[in-house]
């Protein structure tokens, strides 16, 4: 991991939860799965995870972020309705205290979520995501991603 990761937080110190609180919500469209399949799935990914490498939040990310969009894309691939690899290999999601480590306020949520969105409206064909489901799972990805927001700072 990059050095600016605060691994180990102060025991007394806070995890900041947004204001609005943590709104669950619907998850993705399985068909969105079933449509794009595995293989898109992982190569959506590793090019999230390129274009988030080019960003100023890169020093969250490993730098072979190859290997850490194959994570990431293995947790989608069962969020979207597909076999629970990332169980298998990773352990139970608990996305929001596996992000604990990292400082992610309401900028760098900003930074990831408009990387995603940016890739989805430029390149959702190669994927062959399904047009039909990119609002909801631009919404979902807006949802989600406010969970991981643990400062204010």
């Amino acid at each position: 991991m990059r050095e600016n990761k605060d691994f180990f937080r102060q025991q007394n110190e806070s995890i900041f939860t947004p204001p609005e609180g943590l709104v669950a919500g619907d998850s993705p469209n399985p068909e969105i799965y079933r449509v794009m399949g595995e293989e898109n799935i992982l190569k959506m990914h590793e090019a999230f995870y390129k274009n988030l490498s080019e960003t100023e939040i890169s020093p969250m990310f490993p730098k072979d972020y190859v290997d850490a969009s194959r994570k990431s894309g293995l947790f989608f691939i069962f969020l979207l309705g597909g076999p629970t690899y990332y169980h298998e290999k990773v352990g139970n999601p608990m996305m929001r205290k596996r992000h604990f480590p990292f400082r992610i306020n309401e900028s760098s949520r900003k930074i990831w979520v408009d990387t995603y969105f940016a890739l989805l409206d430029e390149r959702h064909r190669e994927f062959n995501f399904p047009s039909q489901y990119l609002d909801s799972f631009k919404e979902f990805l807006d949802r989600f991603s406010k969970w991981m927001v643990n400062s204010d700072q």
